[in-house]
């Protein structure tokens, strides 16, 4: 009876050791993740620290701290090569404005001089050229600054319905030419969503930019109340392998080549950075396009 008494009293200190264990194991294992969490969160070069002495979590904290220093190698090469690369693109954008203006100039004073009318349906051509590329080179300047600078956004409060309805009357005169009459669809009420008004505006605008690239002949705009915006227009030169990837930066279809293919891929950043969602659907012949901002409650 003595025996099975301190056999008893045996079994119970071990299961409170092994109990012990385990809260301290659970224990350092919760430190090891809170600081490693917050190491991911921070651009700094401060490692994992452990107040516990048991040796695999140490073990752990070390092959943690070495995938941190791999990781953060990886992320400076990348910072580092893509810092290059729009300081490039910033510098060659910013280099072809000198000569495209003069080109513009000189064919300005040219248009001026009496000349054939062949002569001057060919200054015609290349002046539309030349407006064409010197408006690509501003779109692509644009997108190297926005990269490059990372301005930061001011959200405040805004109507999504009086940033819409000013965007697409900007582009009245666009929509007549092109023979589009949008029919637009809002609730009465403002749908307020925390957002950066210059940003919003040209998200609206480099959508509807696309539309007038690929539309033939009609878009549809619906604004609901939970802060989806929702364009529809008909576009026979794309396909849904073609629609997928609109976003791209760079991409273009052979009816866009007017384009750089940044318009949309900005639109996706600043719709992302303002806690967005942008996304593009093709069915039946249609293109849609789908904006989501979070409104405010009242």
């Amino acid at each position: 009876m003595m025996v099975l008494g301190i056999f008893c009293v045996i079994l119970l200190l071990g299961n409170l050791a092994l109990l012990g264990k385990i809260f301290l194991l659970r224990r350092d294992a919760d430190e090891i993740r809170m600081e490693f969490t917050e190491r991911l969160s921070q651009d700094t070069n401060t490692l994992i620290t452990l107040s516990s002495h048991d040796r695999a979590m140490r073990r752990l904290a070390d092959a943690l701290n070495e995938e941190l220093r791999r990781l953060r190698q990886e992320r400076q090469r990348y910072q580092t090569g893509n810092q290059a690369l729009s300081d490039a693109v910033t510098n060659i954008s910013h280099d072809l404005r000198t000569p495209l203006t003069a080109i513009c100039g000189y064919l300005d004073l040219l248009k001026r001089e009496e000349t054939s009318e062949t002569v001057s349906r060919y200054l015609d051509m290349i002046e539309n050229r030349s407006e064409v590329l010197k408006l690509l080179t501003e779109e692509l300047f644009r997108s190297s600054v926005m990269v490059t600078e990372a301005e930061e956004l001011v959200l405040e409060p805004i109507a999504l319905n009086a940033v819409l309805e000013e965007t697409v009357g900007a582009y009245y005169g666009a929509f007549k030419k092109c023979g589009i009459t949008p029919e637009i669809s809002m609730p009465e009420a403002n749908v307020f969503c925390l957002l950066d008004r210059k940003a919003l505006s040209r998200i609206l605008g480099n959508i509807l930019a696309n539309v007038l690239k690929y539309s033939s002949g009609d878009l549809t705009i619906r604004l609901s109340a939970n802060g989806k915006i929702t364009f529809s227009n008909t576009a026979k030169d794309l396909n849904p392998v073609a629609t997928e990837r609109l976003f791209d930066r760079y991409f273009t279809v052979e009816t866009g080549r007017s384009s750089t293919g940044l318009g949309l891929s900005i639109a996706k950043a600043l719709t992302e950075r303002m806690g967005g969602t942008i996304s593009a659907g093709y069915a039946d012949g249609k293109l849609s396009i789908t904006l989501v901002f979070e409104p405010l409650r009242t």
